[in-house]
């Protein structure tokens, strides 16, 4: 006898394809969402459809967008002499929420990761350095991950950068705010003490 009935196991391996969920929050969300009325269910549906035809990537600096070129490259008022990398469209909207940045974006897609076959010609680099060579571009903050991944992209996207007399600077790493210097690892104090400014 089986557990679940066929459209039920179906949705539920379906939902387990998405990430950080297992077999008991599949389980989880797939009766939530057989709870729900009809409708509710038919809007998710739709706005997922909707969105997987109607997104794609802006031309310019590889963002999500519904409109090409995005939002943020189409700004006459953001700051045309600053690029922010970052890896996926989803760290814009990160670095978006500190109201702090008013340059423009790139999206790498990725990060260099021989192992999993990423190279160089797997990310958004070309077009990077093609806006790179406009010469307008007078800083790129490197914004990538602050994992081994993340820093080998950044040490090889400062190689090829700073021959073009461009400045290259990467987002502070450290002790985060709140935190204590008791439960940091010395990497993380190491980074914090080579990114300490003065007062």
């Amino acid at each position: 006898m089986k557990e679940l009935a066929e459209p039920l196991a179906r949705l539920v391996e379906e939902l387990k394809r998405l990430p950080g969920v297992g077999q008991k929050t599949a389980l989880r969300l797939a009766f939530h969402l057989l709870r729900q009325p009809a409708e509710d269910v038919e809007r998710l549906a739709q706005a997922l459809t909707v969105a997987r035809q109607k997104l794609r990537a802006c031309s310019l600096c590889h963002n999500l967008t519904d409109e090409d070129p995005c939002e943020f490259c189409r700004s006459g008022t953001r700051n045309a002499k600053q690029i922010c990398v970052v890896e996926s469209a989803q760290d814009i909207v990160n670095v978006e929420k500190t109201r702090r940045y008013q340059g423009l974006y790139h999206v790498l897609g990725g990060v260099l990761a021989p192992l999993d076959g990423v190279g160089p010609e797997q990310l958004n680099i070309k077009t990077l350095l093609g806006r790179l060579e406009k010469n307008t571009v007078e800083e790129v903050i490197i914004a990538t991950n602050p994992t081994a991944e993340g820093d080998a992209t950044a040490l090889y996207l400062a190689k090829l950068i700073k021959p073009l007399g461009v400045r290259v600077t990467r987002l502070a790493m450290g002790i985060p705010m709140g935190g204590e210097l008791e439960y940091a690892d010395s990497v993380t104090l190491q980074h914090a003490l080579d990114g300490r400014r003065e007062l």
